[in-house]
């Protein structure tokens, strides 16, 4: 597969600045004691960067891990007409009544035809699929010729790839997770080998090129300015500095 380098005047239309940077940053580390606030930050911020691939308005839009439907909200804004699904009751239900563009499904077998969605969207889900490849795959799958598939995770060796157990998952994940719990007296919510996994960046992006029907439009640390994109080239590096990693697809016609 070749990336594709063309960028046209939508697709330019989104710049991320250091100023962006700092403002998500800041909003991240709110994340457990403020989740709306970040969510909704970071909601309007993922709408503006899927709109600079493709237009939203009329676009049918798939969700996958969509939880509480944080992201609805903004991806209606935008015109979409929005679908979400998650497995877990509780996190449909997280912020109470689940949103009517909801559904329980898994992400591993996507309850949608071949080609049926303009744009298939997930954000900070493929590290908690225990088949991330065939999460991806369903992805691909479900996404109409032509459409556009974004997706987004936290590698296992960025800073925050252990999540509640950071940053002793640097230490092993079943290290981390039993550091955890004696220290909190509970087990973290993201628990290693149960619903948190490690997923590199390499093999995010080994698997997007091997793809035979999709391309590879970008890839790009998600919350980075615009002139740190260099990062995913750098093996080591990469696994590291990008803290969340984007791969963007086309469906091939």
């Amino acid at each position: 597969m070749v990336e594709i380098g063309s960028v046209s005047a939508r697709e330019s239309s989104h710049r991320p600045t250091f100023k962006r940077s700092v403002r998500l940053f800041r909003a991240f580390l709110k994340e457990q004691s403020d989740p709306d606030h970040f969510y909704q930050i970071l909601a309007d911020d993922s709408v503006s960067q899927v709109s600079s691939y493709v237009s939203l308005r009329g676009a049918v839009v798939l969700d996958v891990g969509g939880g509480p439907g944080y992201f609805a909200e903004a991806f209606r804004a935008a015109g979409a007409r929005y679908v979400g699904l998650d497995p877990d009751v509780g996190e449909l239900s997280a912020r109470g009544e689940p949103d009517p563009g909801m559904i329980r499904a898994s992400g591993t077998a996507l309850p949608f035809r071949d080609g049926s969605v303009d744009v298939c969207y997930s954000s900070n889900v493929l590290e908690h699929v225990d088949d991330p490849w065939l999460m991806l795959a369903e992805m691909v799958r479900v996404t109409r010729p032509g459409g556009t598939i974004f997706m987004s995770y936290t590698p296992w060796y960025s800073p925050w790839g252990g999540h509640e157990t950071a940053p002793w998952h640097f230490l092993g994940g079943d290290y981390a997770r039993r550091r955890y719990e004696r220290r909190n007296g509970k087990p973290p919510k993201n628990s290693f080998g149960t619903s948190l996994f490690p997923v590199s960046v390499g093999a995010v992006q080994r698997w997007a090129h091997r793809q035979t029907v999709a391309d590879v439009v970008e890839t790009f640390p998600r919350y980075h300015p615009s002139w740190a994109k260099w990062i995913t080239r750098v093996p080591g590096v990469r696994e590291i500095a990008s803290w969340n990693f984007v791969v963007v697809l086309r469906r091939r016609a």
